[in-house]
């Protein structure tokens, strides 16, 4: 905390003043206390990436390969560890206040640090090359709808539309793969349930940052050094359904916990959301019929489809693009079930148009397909407003303009 590095400053500062012969400046004295307070107190060579608010991604490599991710992109920076042992030295001072360990006997760990920036560290003898450290950090303010349409994430239409969908309660599966920012808009659709709701969180590492009161946040547990004790993700979705949740919201659905959502979802958790790791609609639901087999759901696979197409009403796919930004690619809705196959109808897309060769940069255009969601009755009857021009392409548009 800052008192101790206030009095870890001031002995350092003495022992300099009545030690050292050289004539050091002032910036030299200072750069030298607060790198030998980041080697005692801090992360080492770390501590200044984890002070840069702009830095989202900490990857350590190698004690001289030390990557950022910045706006999105990926750099090698010029700090660096001295050796492996030092590399050891930081994770087990990460670790150690979590009530965590990291040695030979358990050589991975996956953990969330109080600031809820999440790590994980992995050494030998699982890490062959040497220990490797990855720090992922959320801002402590998640992002608005309102900044992810002027980054160009999403277009106004898509977060209107969306927003309507949590007041109507869909059922909502976000796919993307990794790092495409998938807990970022978990964040942003989760904002928009009622405050009068009870919202029950469900997470591997917990990283949501809900404003709501009414919300409870479970986190899985891993098995001890004993290998006892371990809480899965599918123990607590089961436990959720006996906490009167009005939504239940899970951070990522990877394995057999895939079934009890669906179940949820198809008894009254209506407006329940998730996230899963894939790279289109049709293969996150192909994903979803897997984990569910997972499970050893004794279902024929027209059962299972029938049971996915009754609980997920929409899926919402995100895509990280060459330049580092992440949007929104696809809003699909999940229409029935048809021939044993999933029927599926894109609502909105992005199209990308270009790359600027000069920059890099991406560029493209959000539009509708056409045609509205077959529930779009259902908004006037909850007294939802939502324009059916919303749903209308470029040249539907002209062509009412057109008639009138």
């Amino acid at each position: 905390n800052q008192e101790t590095r206030k009095r870890v400053d001031a002995i350092i500062n003495g022992l300099l003043q009545k030690e050292t012969s050289m004539a050091l400046t002032r910036e030299q004295r200072v750069q030298f206390i607060n790198e030998l307070l980041d080697e005692i107190l801090g992360l080492g060579p770390l501590e200044e990436l984890m002070r840069d608010p702009a830095v989202t991604e900490i990857m350590v490599n190698a004690p001289d390969k030390v990557f950022i991710e910045r706006a999105g992109k990926l750099t090698l920076t010029k700090y660096k560890f001295r050796n492996d042992e030092q590399i050891v030295q930081v994770m087990k001072r990460i670790v150690a206040p979590l009530g965590r360990r990291i040695d030979e006997s358990v050589p991975l760990v996956d953990a969330r640090l109080k600031d809820g920036s999440r790590v994980n560290a992995v050494i030998a003898p699982l890490a062959v090359s040497g220990p490797t450290l990855t720090i992922r950090r959320f801002s402590s303010k998640p992002l608005s709808d309102k900044m992810l349409v002027e980054k160009g994430s999403i277009s106004q239409d898509c977060v209107d539309f969306l927003k309507a969908c949590v007041k109507l309660r869909k059922d909502i599966i976000i796919s993307g793969g990794t790092g495409t920012g998938k807990t970022t808009f978990l964040n942003m659709l989760s904002s928009y349930i009622p405050e009068d709701e009870r919202i029950v969180t469900v997470e591997d590492v917990a990283e949501l940052r809900l404003e709501q009161d009414h919300w409870v946040r479970l986190e899985s547990r891993p098995p001890n050094v004993e290998g006892k004790g371990e809480v899965t993700i599918r123990d607590l979705v089961k436990n959720c359904l006996r906490m009167r949740p009005d939504r239940i919201v899970v951070g990522e659905v990877r394995g057999s916990e895939a079934l009890d959502m669906l179940q949820a979802m198809n008894t009254g958790h209506e407006g329940s959301l998730a996230t899963i790791h894939a790279n289109t609609p049709r293969d996150g639901l192909t994903r979803l019929e897997a984990m569910c087999l997972m499970a050893g759901a004794d279902l024929p696979i027209w059962a299972l489809r029938e049971m996915i197409a009754s609980a997920v009403h929409m899926v919402v796919q995100l895509t990280r693009f060459s330049d580092g930004t992440r949007k929104i690619t696809s809003v699909t809705e999940i229409t029935g079930r048809e021939e044993n196959q999933i029927s599926i109808h894109e609502i909105f897309k992005f199209t990308q148009t270009n790359i600027d060769l000069s920059t890099g940069k991406v560029h493209g255009v959000f539009s509708a397909t056409g045609a509205p969601p077959k529930f779009y009755a259902d908004f006037a009857t909850r007294g939802i407003i939502v324009p059916i021009e919303m749903f209308w392409t470029e040249e539907q548009r002209k062509q009412r303009a057109g008639q009138k």
